[in-house]
This record gives structure tokens, sequence and C-alpha cells, in this order.
């Protein structure tokens, strides 16, 4: 089997939705994110049918956005595409709450079992760790990493709602080797999606793109070479299996148990 060489990676990048974190359906969370919204815009409440068209509008904003690779402000959603009917000097002001509320009308946010251990270890071993996230939130991720305490792991977390870019586009990327002064051929990318992680993070010029696969997540079929994983796994505690560690002897991997796709 070829050997993947990993001694030269000082940097190690996550996406989040998916691959960190999962989203559960839990009532109650669902039902105060509904209640929250109405209370911000100062309804007693909405409609079945003006949720549907709150959400039609949303799903209009991620086609353009994903097409474009571009990522608005929470403020320019809200009142440009979501509410464009009601007064701007009234929405604006909170519209990052109102993007975290209907964030959170997905259900709870809850880290993969094997997150915690996993990063911590990596931390151990030398890794510089970070996120890299399309989320159109800018609360959401950096509270969930405050929540399961993980804020000690990550040197850098960069939003789509913060560089205005999303994934594929190598921007978001080559913003976190920025902020971490680490050159992208130094850099690993984990993520759950061939056509958004994999190939954004070949784009920006990582070294390695690993795909942690879920079972319940089709994937669509490649588009072309750039999306093609160095490595997939299934769960997070295999990269502790490929990353050795930065002190001492590091030896290249030997893909035995995981997946080398082919070209």
């Amino acid at each position: 089997m070829p050997e993947l060489v990993v001694d030269h990676i000082e940097a190690i990048l996550f996406d989040m939705n998916g691959t960190l974190r999962m989203r559960q359906a839990h009532e109650p969370t669902q039902r105060a994110a509904a209640a929250r919204i109405c209370e911000l815009l100062k309804k007693p409440e909405l409609s079945e049918v003006d949720w549907e068209r709150l959400t039609g509008r949303l799903e209009a904003y991620r086609r353009w956005a994903q097409n474009s690779l571009r990522q608005l402000s929470e403020e320019e959603i809200w009142t440009n595409w979501i509410l464009p009917d009601e007064p701007r000097d009234r929405v604006a002001p909170v519209a990052a709450e109102l993007m975290l509320a209907w964030s959170k009308r997905k259900g709870r946010a809850v880290p993969r079992p094997d997150a915690q251990e996993t990063l911590a270890e990596l931390k151990r071993r030398g890794y510089r760790l970070g996120v890299i996230s399309n989320t159109m939130s800018s609360l959401d991720i950096p509270l969930s990493v405050e929540q399961f305490g993980w804020s000690g792991y990550f040197e850098v977390v960069i939003l789509a709602s913060g560089v205005k870019a999303r994934k594929p586009a190598p921007g978001p990327y080559l913003e976190a080797t920025r902020a971490l002064n680490v050159d992208p051929t130094a850099c690993a990318y984990v993520g759950n999606r061939f056509l958004k992680d994999i190939a954004g993070c070949k784009r920006a010029g990582f070294a390695l793109g690993i795909l942690i696969e879920n079972p319940d997540q089709p994937q669509p079929a490649e588009s072309d070479q750039s999306g093609s994983p160095d490595v997939v796994i299934h769960s997070l505690s295999e990269l502790l299996d490929i990353f050795p560690g930065r002190t001492g002897t590091t030896k290249p991997h030997q893909q035995g148990s995981r997946e080398k796709l082919d070209s």
C-alpha cells in the first residue's frame, strides 16, 4: 500500500457541521427557537404559511450563495433576502440573533462521541487546530465551541459569515493559514463533504484532504479530481492513527484499514 507521509503537517483544520458536531432533533430546543424568532420579530406567532415563506426565501439565498461562493452578512441575508418586506431598522439589529435561532430550529448541536478525546490528543501531540465552516451564523459555532469546552483547542475559527466567501472557494482556507502563519502545504483538512470540504482544501493547496463518512449522508458523484480525498475515515478517532505526533519520531502512515480513493 502507498505511504501517506504526514511528518510535514503542522496544522489540522476541521469542518464543524457533520464533522465535529451533529444536529439532533430536540423538541424543547426547536420550540424555544421558534418562539425566539417570533419574539425578535415582535410577532405573537407565525403561521405555517409564514414559516414556509421564510424557509423558501432562505433556500433561495442558499442556492445563490453556493453558486456564487459568496457569503453575505446576517444583516444582508435577513433584510435583503428573508424579510425584505419588513422595516430594515427593526430586522437589522437582531439579524445575528435571528440566524442563531433559525439554526436551533433544526435541533440541538451535540459533539460527535469521539471529538473531545481526539481534539485533546491531537493538541497534545503538537498539532495546531482550527475550524473552517460555511455557517451563515456568526454566533452558532463560537457558542458550541464554548459550550463543548473546546476553546483551548482551536487557534483559529474561520466562518464564511466573516470572510464573505464559502467553501469550496479557497478564500476561507487561505484565511486560516494566514491567521496561523503556516503554509497551506503544511495543513490537513477534515470534512464530511466531497465537493465543499475536500475540493476546497485542494484548491487552496492543502497537503491532505480527509473525508469522514456519515452513513446517513450519501455523497454526490465527484465532479473532478480536485474533489478526491486522500483518506476516508469513519470516526474522528482514526485521525490518531494517521497523525502520530509532531514530537519524537513520526512515521509515515500506512494505509491499511482506511480507504485511498482511486483517481
